[in-house]
């Protein structure tokens, strides 16, 4: 009976010791390799819809890699007022790029861009966070890009809230895996 009662507890404690390797393993993927977010509001409508859930690769950021312009990236909200947490934008400048608007589209660097994603017009908007004081043409400071949703007209973005910084950066959005419907590249 003893032999059983070991083979007993042994047994336990591989299957405690499978479950560890298998929790921690999954937190080390979703912490540095890659990890689900539902997008909470309708700015990058209708390249993604509200509720909308993607996978965010952080291999890159957690590198030191910026992301570049036209990546859809998620971030940490700068706008601690905002009840979001977690945003979704596309990158459209990066450090060093002058964004400016004009006629309703977004110029950088003196191009207007082709941005066939894009509904709506692009117009500055008044900032409302503190410290920051944006002027048209706007040059993104070193360590930062410049974010804005898809849906133009309603998206509070870097014309409200200023550049990103790399530290707020989490992962680029690289698939939405749900609804089904829906999945995809991004």
């Amino acid at each position: 009976m003893t032999s059983n009662g070991n083979s007993f507890f042994r047994s336990i404690l591989e299957w405690v010791v499978i479950f560890a390797i298998a929790i921690g393993a999954m937190l080390l993927i979703r912490t540095y390799v890659v990890e689900p977010y539902v997008v909470p509001t309708g700015s990058m409508e209708t390249t993604i819809e509200i509720g909308d859930q993607v996978f965010a690769e952080k291999v890159a950021i957690n590198l030191g890699n910026m992301p570049q312009a036209g990546d859809i990236v998620v971030f940490h909200n700068p706008d601690a007022t905002n009840e979001h947490d977690v945003l979704v934008k596309r990158v459209i400048a990066t450090a060093g790029q002058t964004v400016d608007f004009q006629d309703g589209k977004v110029v950088v660097d003196g191009q207007v861009l082709d941005e066939p994603y894009a509904q709506g017009s692009s117009y500055p908007l008044a900032s409302q966070a503190p410290g920051v004081a944006l002027s048209y043409p706007y040059t993104v400071p070193e360590g930062c890009v410049w974010m804005m949703g898809d849906n133009r007209e309603n998206s509070a973005d870097s014309r409200y809230f200023g550049p990103v910084s790399q530290d707020e950066l989490i992962g680029i959005a690289v698939v939405r895996y749900w609804p089904l419907n829906r999945i995809g590249l991004l």
